[in-house]
């Protein structure tokens, strides 16, 4: 049954968009330091990010190639915090690939990943000078053996090939059982030597990450992860494990009128084409994979959310994976059974559309979501669970203690009427906006640019937002006039609104504490600019420079009068 524990205050920022004076095109290790001190003298509870496991070509920290290794991009490298790096060296590569360039504007992800790979594979040539911690890194190799041989000599072959998509390698290459017998071949020193290499890289990984949790709970700051439902079909998992995934299924998420300009997805829905799960076989090895998943998660943050914990219960699935959408996008049901062998998009195992369905659906979520609970031991779990919801979802996450998602906005009681933050559950983490939805600042202006469209529903949707808001906020608008531009007055009610709430965790996005417009990803679009942009400040500045360092003692002031300072 759900408890009442203390309400506590945080920030949602991806590790990519932090900035230092000192980084490497993108936020790191460094950048997180600097950030939980900010947080401490702010009085936060936790700060949190999206997953940062490791990916491939795709950026997306949604789209790992791996249930467990760590994404190297993360990891702070200067000879001050890896002895094995000489300074000589990395003074003259961070000049020669320009580093001072990269720290200005978005991500450039090839550019940073050129010079990041430099800087590793130097430092890794050089650890036998350091006894101490090529001790320590060849105990890590021995403790991790057992997800750790798989994803290096995967990464391996992604350098053989030039991607990670194991579908399209070389036939002699393309499964599990032909990649070992190639490592075991005449080449195999130069190819553990390879392996190697990606094993020193996650030993700095895991070893940054523990000590950065450990610097913040020494702050009394909680780290807050994420856990997505899926794995990437290209993945280490996925190749080395197939008999664990239905690869016949791409799951998603039914179709929503709400992305109107996304045409498919309203059509048929969204298609992340991730695999989905053989539950059966999962259960057969006492669900191993998610208690490894799980276990190591815990390791780095003390926090973490479930992403899309709908797919527990039952996961939206396409017959085709998302190469193949725009195929599909206009066809009726009919001409697309002629290309599936007569299959449909469709929940599995069942839809909600009978009490029995529902019954089996929740026993189901129910066996799964007590596995990962009892994996997690101590760390606290959030729930995602936005979406189509069925009605049984939020009772029994409730009865788990699994605080579930309230975006203030979207919660509305049976009179239509938003729901007041006071009302909320204290087993409930409320926000605005996530990492995939437009900035506050950003809907506000839509919105009030919608409330003049001549399109009634566009209208209608536009206005019942901004009243929600504003009510939610407290902030009294004539009704029917136009509503005002989006200001610090308004910023500073909603974000207080937000914190006066009962709900256990309260959190916003860094960006919408400063009015900032920068989004980090729009759904159903592969574009450069998802997953790239940065603070336009450093984190430094966001503790010693206006108009930064304002904002930053408001938010301080607030939380203390909200009764969330730690």
């Amino acid at each position: 049954m759900p408890s009442i524990q203390p309400r506590r205050a945080g920030i949602l920022i991806p590790v990519f968009a932090l900035r230092t004076s000192e980084d490497l095109g993108i936020g790191d290790t460094g950048g997180v330091r600097q950030l939980i001190d900010w947080a401490a003298e702010t009085s936060l509870g936790f700060v949190q990010f999206l997953p940062i496991n490791a990916t491939g070509g795709d950026s997306s920290p949604y789209n790992a190639i791996s249930s467990v290794a760590l994404d190297y991009l993360t990891l702070e490298l200067t000879p001050a915090v890896i002895p094995e790096l000489d300074d000589k060296f990395y003074h003259s590569i961070t000049g020669i690939l320009r580093a001072d360039l990269l720290r200005q504007g978005s991500v450039e992800y090839p550019k940073v990943r050129r010079l990041k790979n430099t800087l590793l594979r130097r430092a890794f040539s050089q650890i036998e000078l350091q006894p101490e911690r090529l001790a320590k890194f060849e105990a890590f190799c021995v403790q991790e053996a057992g997800w750790l041989d798989d994803f290096c000599l995967f990464r391996v072959l992604m350098e053989e090939h030039g991607h990670e998509d194991w579908t399209n390698w070389r036939e002699d290459l393309n499964t599990a059982a032909k990649a070992r017998a190639w490592r075991d071949d005449a080449q195999a020193d130069e190819i553990d030597h390879r392996i190697l290499f990606h094993a020193y890289v996650q030993w700095l990984c895991f070893s940054q990450w523990r000590e950065v949790r450990a610097y913040a709970n020494g702050k009394g700051i909680k780290l807050m992860g994420d856990i997505p439902f899926g794995i990437s079909w290209c993945s280490a998992d996925v190749f080395f494990h197939p008999e664990q995934f239905d690869l016949e299924w791409s799951g998603g998420a039914p179709p929503e009128t709400y992305f109107k300009d996304d045409y498919f997805v309203q059509r048929w829905g969204q298609n992340w084409g991730i695999p989905l799960y053989r539950w059966d076989v999962m259960e057969h090895g006492g669900f191993q994979w998610w208690r490894q998943r799980t276990q190591k998660l815990t390791e780095v943050f003390d926090i973490f959310r479930i992403d899309h914990v709908l797919g527990f219960y039952r996961i939206y699935s396409f017959p085709w994976r998302p190469q193949r959408n725009a195929e599909f996008c206009h066809l009726t049901d009919e001409e697309a059974r002629l290309l599936t062998g007569d299959r449909l998009p469709h929940f599995i195992e069942n839809d909600d559309d009978t009490p029995e369905h529902k019954a089996t659906n929740l026993v189901q979520g129910d066996k799964y979501l007590r596995v990962i609970l009892a994996a997690a031991g101590k760390a606290e779990v959030v729930a995602e669970d936005l979406g189509t919801v069925p009605d049984y979802v939020r009772p029994h996450l409730l009865s788990l203690d699994v605080p579930g998602f309230k975006v203030c906005q979207w919660e509305n009681d049976s009179q239509g009427r938003v729901v007041m933050g006071g009302d909320y559950d204290n087993c409930a983490f409320t926000t605005y906006a996530t990492h995939d939805h437009e900035p506050m600042k950003t809907l506000w202006d839509h919105r009030r640019h919608d409330s003049h469209s001549s399109d009634e529903s566009d209208w209608a949707r536009a206005d019942k937002e901004l009243r929600s808001l504003a009510d939610f906020a407290g902030l009294r608008f004539t009704s029917g006039t136009d509503w005002p531009e989006y200001d610090s007055h308004i910023r500073r009610a909603l974000l207080e609104a937000l914190l006066t709430s009962n709900a256990r965790f309260a959190a916003f996005m860094l960006t919408d504490l400063f009015g900032l417009e920068d989004r980090f990803n729009v759904p159903g679009i592969a574009a450069d600019s998802n997953w790239s942009a940065r603070l336009p400040m450093t984190v430094a500045e966001m503790r010693q420079a206006a108009p930064w360092k304002e904002e930053s003692d408001w938010l301080k002031k607030t939380i203390k009068r909200a009764e969330r300072a730690i």
